[in-house]
């Protein structure tokens, strides 16, 4: 499949540009390969897609050394590792006759290379490089939630290419070009099954599947991927001979080394385990009164020889407690559960947290568990898959929401101490850390669904690999690959992008309560509908007003759990911020905010405002008509009459909730139904 919707940012559109593609065409003449390796079997495969498409020429492959390109691992060409970069550094230096890329690994070659065609696919000058890049986090990994009947929880975009009816896909060529998408951003990692591990899933671990899972990680470690496997916990029991999972019992111990010892045969290169243990009805140590660290620890010490790791989610919470009970607060579960664990982790134990303490609402605080381990290796969890921002219907541009989330200021060891320094091993002597996301792929023709949900895909490995990147930069780097360099084209999309987060959380759940939403589904409204709120809202909207009492006074004491000055600041209604009002205090309709507009006005401006904004997003699109190509014109089109249908519903369902239940009337008498 060759078309514009499927090639996202490697589209290696013509280059027009005369004096440029003279320049290209001369280098590209002679291209010099120092290296033998599947990764650099992959530099040249891709090397020839890309000249062919952007040139209509074929590469001057030639092993002479007046090369016009050399591209090397540093260690094949027995020079010195380029000083002060890391393992997957890269250096791109040019002169005007000869262009040298050379990484301190293959690794670091290939990401150097996309670097490369990242430049003229934006049509940039190459004759004079002096670039020298490395990665901030050394894990910068993607979760598939696929399952093996081929549907993908939380997914949008159609089916699994991994899965479809109960097996593995045999067309693998389409996994290809995910590895090839990926590793051009930078991905290093990717687990291919769910963290929910069902029935046959479980079996991923087993001769049944082993043979063709490794043919995946074949694929994936040609373009730098590590690939893990998802397992679930109660595997000894589920597919073993065995009547026990406990952590700490011998027969379970060795059950999992022998396991792992199987793993490696069909893997050498085989990453590790990703688990979900006590969480929404997945089996773990809590079965048999041990921790999540006895978990873990049994899991690491049979990867450990292997160099494997055990990445644990922190996503552990009760979803059967009592909403009506207001000293229950699922926000605290992550950082009580694990915080009196910190110390007890092996090395090659890693926490993966959720950025927020809750599950990646449109606007909630950053999760106080992150960096609050020192002793304990630690990866922030972000969701590229628009579970609640909009199901890849709805546009919204997430790499402005995570950039807050990397700049927050934590204050673990005083100020400075930003999530961006935690995750990337900065502030704690963390052995593995990192960032990972949720997919947001599937089978449609265009991977994502909404075509310009790719920008969050694209901008998740940007930001990984580089959080110091604006999110104006990130976009602007995606559409001058994506679409036809157009000044209209660009400035018309990137308002869109930069505004779209905005829009999405004005007609969405309201100053930070977040949850309306549709039970199980979470697309529209239902403001008193969240599958777990059956004993009682999130909300705890009453006649007099609304929000979650956090407080230490009066409230559950979640704001305890943030260090100094973050604590008294979203402790202090005065102090707290408007955005995130109504996540840490219960306050009356009539609460006057920052902006001088009380809650329930602020409640009825935005929904209505949100949705005039929907109508303003249609309008810049309709521009686009006659300069973009009709495919991809229509397939955002189509969305965005979708999204202002939601739109509308959300405006019309939460102004009429929250004005039968206050009773208060909007100040500028508009329509309330």
């Amino acid at each position: 499949m060759d078309t514009k919707m499927y090639n996202m940012w490697l589209q290696y559109d013509s280059i027009n540009n005369q004096t440029l593609r003279e320049q290209y065409t001369e280098f590209f003449s002679k291209v010099r390969l120092i290296g033998n390796s599947e990764i650099f079997d992959s530099i040249k495969e891709e090397l020839e897609i890309a000249v062919d498409k952007m040139l209509q020429q074929k590469v001057g492959w030639t092993a002479s050394d007046d090369a016009k390109i050399v591209i090397a691992n540093s260690s094949d060409w027995n020079i010195k590792a380029v000083e002060g970069l890391n393992e997957e550094g890269y250096t791109i230096v040019s002169n005007g006759n000869q262009l040298k890329i050379i990484g301190n690994s293959d690794r670091g070659a290939l990401y150097g290379v996309f670097h490369l065609l990242r430049m003229m696919q934006m049509q940039e000058s190459i004759t004079t490089l002096s670039i020298k890049e490395q990665p901030t986090n050394p894990f910068r990994m993607i979760n598939q939630w696929d399952n093996l009947d081929g549907s993908v929880e939380r997914g949008y975009s159609g089916n699994s290419i991994f899965y479809e009816n109960g097996k593995i896909v045999e067309d693998k060529t389409r996994i290809k070009d995910y590895a090839r998408f990926l590793s051009s951003v930078g991905i290093n990692a990717i687990s291919i099954n769910n963290v929910n591990v069902w029935e046959e899933e479980t079996y991923f671990i087993t001769k049944k599947y082993l043979p063709e899972i490794a043919e995946i990680a074949s694929i994936f470690r040609g373009y730098g991927l590590q690939l893990y496997l998802s397992i679930n916990f109660a595997s000894p029991i589920a597919i073993g001979d065995l009547e026990t999972a406990d952590p700490l019992d011998g027969s379970v111990k060795n059950w999992w080394k022998d396991k792992v010892r199987e793993i490696y045969d069909f893997i050498p290169d085989f990453g590790g385990f990703v688990v979900k243990a006590d969480s929404e009805h997945r089996p773990g140590p809590f079965s048999y009164d041990r921790d999540h660290a006895d978990g873990s620890n049994m899991l690491a010490e049979a990867l450990e020889p292997f160099d494997g790791k055990v990445i644990w989610r922190c996503f552990v919470y009760n979803c059967l407690q009592d909403w009506r009970d207001r000293s229950t607060d699922r926000a605290r579960a992550a950082y009580d559960h694990f915080k009196p664990l910190d110390g007890r982790f092996h090395s090659n134990v890693i926490l993966q947290i959720k950025n927020g303490p809750m599950d990646f609402q449109v606007r909630e605080p950053v999760s106080p568990l992150i960096g609050a381990m020192s002793e304990t290796n630690q990866m922030m969890e972000l969701q590229i898959a628009q579970e609640y921002t909009g199901h890849q219907i709805d546009l919204c541009y997430l790499i402005p929401q995570w950039k807050e989330v990397f700049s927050f200021d934590t204050y673990i060891q005083g100020e400075g101490s930003t999530i961006e320094k935690i995750v990337a091993g900065q502030i704690h002597p963390y052995r593995h850390s990192g960032v990972v996301a949720v997919s947001n792929i599937g089978n449609d023709e265009n991977w994502t669904g909404h075509t310009l949900a790719q920008a969050n895909l694209y901008g998740f490995g940007r930001l990984a690999w580089n959080p110091s990147l604006e999110s104006e930069t990130i976009a602007k780097e995606w559409l001058k690959q994506t679409f036809p360099q157009n000044n209209d084209v660009e400035q018309t999309i990137l308002d869109m992008l930069m505004s779209s987060w905005p829009i999405y959380e004005n007609y969405n759940a309201p100053l930070g309560v977040g949850w309306m939403v549709t039970t199980h589904l979470h697309y529209g409204p239902s403001i008193d509908g969240y599958e777990y709120s059956r004993w009682g809202t999130y909300h705890f909207a009453d006649r007099d007003g609304m929000g979650v009492d956090r407080t230490k006074e009066t409230g559950t004491g979640y704001t305890e759990q943030y260090e100094e000055p973050n604590r008294s600041m979203y402790n202090n209604l005065d102090t707290c911020p408007d955005e995130l009002l109504l996540f840490f205090h219960h306050v009356p309709y009539k609460h006057t905010l920052k902006s001088g507009k009380t809650v329930i006005q602020h409640i009825y401006d935005t929904h209505f405002e949100g949705y005039e904004q929907v109508l303003g997003l249609q309008k810049k699109w309709d521009q686009l008509e006659r300069v973009l190509d009709e495919e991809r014109f229509n397939n955002v089109k189509e969305r965005l009459e979708r999204q202002r249908l939601n739109a509308r519903e959300w405006r019309d369902q939460i102004n009429t909730y929250f004005y039968r239940k206050s009773g208060i009337a909007d100040e500028k008498n508009r329509t309330i139904y």
